[in-house]
């Protein structure tokens, strides 16, 4: 004899010999709900292949399923989601968003306007939004975090600001790179990297707080673009044009690494002649030749504490910026 289909929650409430909102909460998960109750009501549901309508349920409690992911390039245009560091962010904030049973919703974003990011939080498309980055936008993050609370973003905290930041201590990191170059005799010290973005900034004050400490007197800045390709060039150019540094403090791993292939393209020898450190400690960075020396951002940890953050905020709740240490990863490029 077939199964009888059920097709609504009144249906299987009946059924079940519980009340519609037993049900509801029940194939919801909600823990106010004994688990023998739950299996139950989720076993019959199986059995008779009930379905929740999750557009119906979603709009019945005025949310999308979706959290916004949104990557803004206002510095670096040409930036993709293949660079290694977004790949690994992209990754956890996937794992992490999924196990809420909600939807990601990817957006890179090359500003136009200073009206892109009120664009996104208006469309009513997500439920909150995760900012990668504060990029040259911090201005504009800033203006729409006074107003729309479900919101964090991946970057540097700054004194007195309303959005709620993730982030490892720059100023700390950057400060370690160079105390570790110069604890090795590096005299010669520069930093690669554009300073426009807060967190290669703060990174940046870090090095040369390093420098200071040790009486080395002010280093050296090259600001470079962040692609592979483009950073290789400007850096070739650098070295063609300057003499070589013999420490490099990199704002990023991909920079790092486009140093030492310019490096090794005009016969100098890392760690023997130049030593290089880079930041993020991406998953290539120990494959490099040699493995790179590199400041560890906690990636995964920080999506996890981004998306808890999220949810905490979506519920009404307070939560506060976080900075993570940043910890040295000694390998052979210094």
């Amino acid at each position: 004899m077939a199964k009888l289909s059920v097709t609504t929650l009144a249906e299987l409430a009946k059924l079940a010999g519980v009340s519609v909102a037993t049900v509801s909460r029940s194939l919801s998960g909600n823990p106010a709900i004994a688990v023998a109750t739950r299996e139950r009501v989720t076993a019959l549901a199986r059995e008779h292949g009930f379905q929740i309508n999750q557009a119906a349920r979603n709009l019945r409690l005025k949310r999308t399923g979706a959290i916004g992911v949104v990557l803004p390039l206002g510095h670096e245009k040409d930036q993709h989601l293949s660079d290694p560091f977004f790949m690994g962010m992209i990754g956890s904030l996937a794992d992490a968003i999924a196990e809420r049973g909600r939807d990601l919703l990817l957006s890179r974003v090359i500003p136009r306007d200073d009206r892109w990011l009120d664009a996104i939080v208006d469309a009513g498309r997500v439920d909150g939004v995760i900012i990668i980055g504060q990029s040259n936008q911090a201005g504009v993050i800033e203006r729409v975090a006074l107003r729309y609370h479900p919101m964090i973003v991946w970057g540097a905290a700054m004194p007195g600001m309303a959005q709620i930041t993730v982030g490892s201590d720059n100023v700390a990191g950057g400060r370690m790179a160079a105390e570790h170059l110069l604890a090795h005799g590096r005299r010669q010290l520069a930093f690669f990297g554009n300073i426009d973005v807060p967190e290669f900034a703060a990174r940046h004050a870090g090095f040369e707080q390093a420098l200071a400490a040790a009486g080395a007197g002010p280093g050296m800045l090259v600001p470079l673009h962040l692609t592979s390709d483009t950073s290789f060039s400007e850096i070739e150019q650098y070295l063609a044009n300057n003499p070589a540094p013999d420490g490099i403090v990199a704002a990023s791993d991909v920079i790092a690494m486009s140093a030492m292939r310019a490096l090794a393209a005009r016969g100098k020898r890392v760690p023997q002649d130049v030593g290089v450190v880079g930041y993020d400690d991406v998953l290539l960075a120990m494959h490099t030749t040699p493995p790179l020396t590199t400041i560890r951002q906690e990636v995964a940890r920080g999506a996890e504490l981004m998306v808890d953050m999220l949810f905490r905020r979506m519920e009404g709740k307070e939560v506060t910026s976080v900075t993570m240490p940043p910890e040295l990863v000694l390998r052979a490029s210094a």
